[in-house]
């Protein structure tokens, strides 16, 4: 166990699986086909760390279509088959769970703001699904989604761990808002190749802190711990 935190709660798309380009392509995809012609950058920045159906004003101001449920299956349908079909864990993400799974005692979890379905089929794509079996958390199953703790707290009642001794892997501002709201130690993820801008608005939301290789994590930790003990 670690000496500041009883427990290490993952996001999931950016963080443990490489999905937002492929769901954001196809989302991107569906929006031109329904008349918004919204760019590739532009629906990163508007939808990236959000579930579509809460942006259903924005997608019905920009098509001038009614918002529905089918849509939204057609949508589901088609990024599932593309993740499928595409998706890869992110970089280090392969080692870096095993060992924390171990160094926990099984105390680490997925809290997601993606649906159940998405989020476990995600997971055993990519070969981490044992890792997080009975450990996975959807905000579409809590009262209130991110930027607020519900899925956060959710995790952490089940691991029977302090929200205060919790650290909280995540890369977007409303992942960080909600781990912070829980009142959990967030470090924010952002790959080097993405540059520091966005770096610089995880730590203004709150992270204490930003690396950029999901590999490095038990080292970070393991010295972060260190530092700790020193200091008393």
């Amino acid at each position: 166990m670690n000496v500041l935190f009883d427990a290490v709660l993952f996001d999931c798309d950016g963080v443990l699986v490489d999905s937002e380009s492929i769901t954001n392509r196809v989302l991107r995809d569906m929006l031109n086909e329904a008349g918004w012609p919204i760019t590739t950058e532009e629906c990163l920045q508007q939808f990236i760390g959000k579930t579509v159906r809460s942006q259903a004003a924005l997608i019905e101001s920009h098509t001038r279509k009614p918002f529905t449920e089918d849509w939204l299956q057609q949508f589901y349908v088609r990024r599932n088959e593309a993740l499928g079909a595409e998706l890869v864990a992110i970089d280090g993400a392969l080692s870096a769970v095993p060992y924390l799974h171990g160094k926990f005692d099984g105390r680490i979890a997925c809290a997601s703001g993606a649906d159940r379905a998405k989020v476990e089929m995600q997971l055993e794509k990519v070969g981490l699904a044992s890792f997080f079996q009975g450990r996975v958390f959807s905000g579409h199953e809590t009262p209130r989604s991110k930027p607020f703790p519900d899925v956060y707290l959710a995790a952490a009642q089940a691991l029977q761990a302090d929200p205060a001794r919790c650290l909280v892997i995540e890369d977007t501002l409303t992942g960080v808002q909600a781990g912070v709201a829980a009142g959990a130690t967030v470090w924010g993820y952002f790959p080097s190749d993405q540059g520091h801008a966005q770096a610089d608005d995880l730590l203004a939301a709150g992270a204490v802190r930003v690396f950029d290789h999901m590999g490095d994590l038990p080292t970070l930790l393991a010295a972060a711990a260190a530092a700790s003990r020193q200091g008393n």
